[in-house]
């Protein structure tokens, strides 16, 4: 949800603060985004840190964004695995079975050791389409 506003959220924050929220006008993109997120293996139980993590620079940030939520740098200057939820991509389209599409495309380029994603993500939703 977050990355669909256009808005800008310092704004937003500081109007929620001084209880004025809703004197600036929301913007909202109309597209609809999806979300998947990439584990480390064994997930939620016991999983392994330092997998160096590849592919992150080939998705289009055009068409998805990267969120790393358990990773860091390694001494070598790497992107590598640093807890069990470890990057989140999230991808903007006019529909759902499209945003979801792309942000599994997208998921597929980045890897690593022990790479985990559900590929049911959204389908209940789809279901209801």
């Amino acid at each position: 949800v977050f990355p669909r506003i256009k808005s800008d959220v310092v704004e937003l924050f500081e109007q929620t603060w001084q209880q004025i929220l809703g004197t600036t006008p929301l913007e909202v993109d109309p597209r609809t985004a999806a979300c998947v997120m990439m584990v480390a293996g064994g997930y939620p139980e016991h999983y392994e840190k330092g997998d160096v993590i590849s592919g992150i620079s080939d998705i289009r940030q055009d068409e998805s964004l990267v969120f790393h939520c358990g990773t860091k740098l390694n001494d070598k200057g790497k992107v590598v695995t640093n807890g069990g939820r470890v990057i989140c991509v999230t991808s903007f389209a006019p529909t759902l079975p499209e945003a979801l599409l792309k942000s599994y495309q997208s998921a597929e380029k980045i890897s690593w050791d022990g790479k985990y994603m559900r590929h049911d993500i959204g389908q209940d939703l789809l279901k209801l389409l």
